[in-house]
Formats: C-alpha cells, sequence, structure tokens
C-alpha cells in the first residue's frame, strides 16, 4: 500500500473516531443536562409541597381557634385570603384562601349505609330529588342524578328513569364497573357516560364529596344551593335572589332555624332538618405558590376533629 494510500485510510479513521467522540460526548452532555433539570425540578416540586404544608399548618392554627365559635361563618378569620406573602429568606411566595366543604351538595349522601345485619348502600330519595332539582338549575340533563345513584348504591338494579349498572358502563371503551361504594373526590363524575368536561366545570363548585351524613352548612352555603336543599316548589330562588355577601358581612344567614322556617310546606321541612347545620368539620384550603418562574397550586381538604384538632386528609396537584 502506498504511503498516501495509508495516510487516507489514517485521515479516515480520525475523522470517523472524532465524529464517534462528539456523538458520545453529546450524549454524555444531554443525559447529564435532563439529569440536572429532572433533579431541580424534583427538588421544586418537593418545596412547593413543604410550602403548601406550611400553609396548611397556619390554616390548621385558624380552624382549631375557631372551634370555640358555635357557628361557621364566612365573616370570621378563617374564611378571609392569606397573602400573598413570602417565605423568610426562600423566594418562596404562597397565597391561600380556605373554603367551607360543608357549603356544597354532598354527592355521597345521595345513598345511606344501612350497617348490619343488611350492610348495603341505599337510596335517599330526599336527596336524589334535591341533586335532581340541582342539576336542571344548572341546565345539565336530570338523568345524571339516577346514574350518580347507581355509581354509588349496592345493588346492580339500574334506577327506572335513566340509571346504569355494570351492563353499561361494560360497554363503554374502554371497558369498566361502577364502584358501588362512596366517592372520594367529585371528578367521579365524569366516569358517568355522557357528563363531559362542560358540565362538569358548571357542577363542581357547588358539589362535594364527604361523609354521607355530613350536612350543609346555612351560614356558608351559596344560594342556589339553599334553594335546591329546601326542596319547596313554594319557595324559589328565595337565596338565589337574595343579597349573601351583604348578609353575611357580620353574622351568620340564613341561621339553621331561619331556613327551616322558610319551607312552608312541614313534611318537606322535616325531612331538611336533619341535613342542615350552622357549623362544619370539613374544609378544603387553596395554596397558590410560586417559586422563581415556577407556580403551583396544591388543594388540601382539611378536617376539624372533634377535639378540635386540625389533619390534613387529602392533597392534589393542580386540580381540585
Amino acid at each position: 500500500m502506498s504511503l498516501a494510500r495509508q495516510r487516507g485510510v489514517a485521515l479516515l479513521v480520525a475523522v470517523v473516531m472524532f465524529a464517534l467522540c462528539t456523538t458520545v460526548a453529546a450524549a454524555i452532555t444531554y443525559n447529564k443536562t435532563m439529569a440536572a433539570r429532572r433533579a431541580a425540578a424534583t427538588f421544586t416540586l418537593e418545596q412547593a409541597l413543604q410550602a403548601g404544608m406550611a400553609a396548611e399548618a397556619l390554616a390548621s392554627i385558624v380552624l382549631e381557634e375557631d372551634a370555640s365559635n358555635q357557628q361557621t361563618a364566612p365573616h370570621r378569620d378563617w374564611a378571609q385570603p392569606m397573602g400573598p406573602l413570602e417565605i423568610e429568606n426562600t423566594g418562596i411566595w404562597i397565597q391561600a384562601q380556605l373554603e367551607d366543604l360543608s357549603s356544597r351538595f354532598n354527592l355521597n349522601s345521595l345513598v345511606t349505609w344501612s350497617g348490619p345485619p343488611i350492610n348495603l348502600f341505599l337510596v335517599n330519595q330526599r336527596q336524589v330529588e334535591v341533586f335532581r332539582e340541582l342539576l336542571m338549575n344548572l341546565d345539565i340533563d336530570p338523568k345524571y342524578a339516577d346514574l350518580m345513584v347507581d355509581w354509588l348504591d349496592s345493588d346492580i338494579t339500574p334506577q327506572p328513569t335513566g340509571g346504569g349498572e355494570d351492563t353499561l358502563y361494560l360497554t363503554q371503551m374502554p371497558p369498566y364497573r361502577p364502584p358501588n361504594s362512596f366517592i372520594t373526590h367529585t371528578s367521579e363524575l365524569l366516569a358517568l357516560p355522557g357528563f363531559g368536561a362542560e358540565n362538569y366545570t358548571l357542577i363542581a363548585p357547588y358539589v362535594s364529596a364527604l361523609p354521607a351524613d355530613v350536612a350543609l352548612n346555612t351560614c356558608t352555603a351559596s344560594g342556589l344551593i339553599l334553594d335546591v336543599m329546601a326542596n319547596d316548589p313554594q319557595a324559589q330562588s328565595v337565596f338565589a335572589n337574595a343579597n349573601l355577601q351583604a348578609n353575611r358581612a357580620k353574622n351568620c344567614w340564613p341561621t339553621r332555624q331561619d331556613f327551616l322556617a322558610g319551607i312552608q310546606d312541614a313534611t318537606r321541612r322535616q325531612a331538611a332538618e336533619g341535613w342542615v347545620a350552622e357549623n362544619s368539620s370539613w374544609f378544603r384550603l387553596r395554596t397558590n405558590i410560586r417559586i422563581g418562574t415556577a407556580e403551583f397550586v396544591l388543594y388540601s381538604v382539611l378536617l376539624r376533629e372533634q377535639n378540635n384538632r386540625v389533619r390534613t386528609v387529602q392533597r392534589s396537584f393542580g386540580s381540585e
């Protein structure tokens, strides 16, 4: 082989080796950069969680102090927004707001637990009527009241006016089954065939998923929820048309007694007595957290127990 050809082969080998080294170096640099970014993102998320837990601690203090009041009312300190404020010397900003979850219609109240010896989830017809009225007021098909009942109750017999059990859900893509039990999040409404994000956006501010026996707080409920909870055709839009903000500036309004007194039908009034109260144990804390250019929203469900201690029951980032 001539010297010139040897030099050509050597040059070609050098070029190939250089290309391989460049490719390997680029891959290593890319992987190290991605690993650094993942580590930074994980660290930032952990910072956001810790900041959210700090907001939970502050909210717990306020709720424990409020426990001495007989009424959980929106004019008190617990309902006032916090921040925005900086966690000292961290560059982390938080803003938080508590909401009374007992001010919403409780989806789990559509059924009641019978207890032994039957041990079944049975339909609560009174609450079904209330939920159906809420759906109609929001221009949502009332058939979803029956579908939600079948989603919760223990039997496998569909409700007669538009319900659905296993046979309905097994035809969906992909197929699934109803839980036939209490739910832990209102987003399970989206599992009802055809309910859709648009309907969920309409109803989400008015519903909760709490233990089935949690009563509605008349001091904090919206006008629409108060009207449908009365379940009285003779008193429509009484509270929806009222100036709740002005009436609640310094007091609980309406009180439980005033709410019940407004129900004209004695039978309906008696049925409503067990479903309204003036105090609350369940709250949702929304915490907006900003770390540099990154923003997070943490939703925390807080329970004030009988000993007035507050604990966090549920957390979720970015969605209620």
